[in-house]
């Protein structure tokens, strides 16, 4: 930088912004929920920061490592709310924000796997909201409903009680997705299990063969499509 004629005043004050930009950049990231997942990338990021962005030591942005603001709050309750940048956990209503904004983005997310779910999970979002902006509980106990809220999106095996038999994501997405039908979702899993082939994703003949065995079961073109495409969403398949 000295060679392209910056004083040393004024190599320091931009190596001063770049870390100030970089912090924030990082807060706005985690508060918004909608940052790609660069975590594969961030030693190597930290490396050119730390290489060619001197002067003092980069104070760490969150200490979320390979998991999600969710996952955090899931496995740390309220705790997890210190690992948030200081920026946003000393303002009550950034924190709601960012755990909201987080949780909308796994909604998003998560809904082609189970979309009655996530649609109920949305709703409960929702109410939770407008609970907080009319001020109808503390913030302790909306923190406290959050949580929960939060630890039902994440494992929703254990938010429901779903009969025994349905001992599998794909069975209970099934079961919400076709009026809780239990007898029908075993059938139908059964059946699924028995004709899906190898990479059958992409292939018309083999996607082919397993709409005939969701037909076997519902006779509803529409209603076939829709399952269809729940099925195609699940990793178990």
């Amino acid at each position: 930088m000295r060679q392209a004629s910056y004083s040393p005043g004024e190599i320091e004050q931009i190596k001063t912004d770049v870390k100030h930009y970089e912090y924030v950049r990082g807060e706005i990231k985690i508060a918004s929920g909608d940052a790609i997942d660069l975590k594969a990338h961030e030693p190597d990021m930290r490396h050119l920061i730390d290489t060619y962005i001197g002067a003092k030591d980069s104070e760490t942005i969150s200490v979320f490592d390979d998991m999600t603001l969710i996952e955090l709050i899931v496995e740390r309750g309220e705790d997890a709310v210190n690992a948030l940048p200081e920026g946003i956990r000393r303002n009550k209503e950034a924190v709601a924000e960012t755990i909201e904004n987080n949780m909308r983005r796994l909604i998003i997310d998560e809904t082609p796997t189970n979309p009655k779910y996530y649609e109920n999970m949305s709703t409960l979002l929702d109410e939770l909201i407008k609970e907080r902006k009319e001020e109808a509980k503390s913030y302790e106990e909306y923190l406290s409903k959050i949580i929960e809220l939060c630890k039902n999106m994440e494992n929703p095996a254990k938010s429901s009680s779903y009969p025994k038999s349905l001992n599998s994501n794909a069975k209970r997405a099934l079961f919400d997705n076709l009026n809780n039908d239990e007898k029908l979702t075993i059938s139908l899993d059964h059946e699924i299990c028995n004709t899906k082939k190898d990479g059958w994703r992409g292939n018309k003949i083999k996607e082919r063969e397993v709409k005939y065995a969701i037909r076997n079961h519902i006779q509803d073109d529409g209603e076939v499509e829709r399952i269809f495409e729940l099925v195609k969403n699940q990793s178990e398949y």
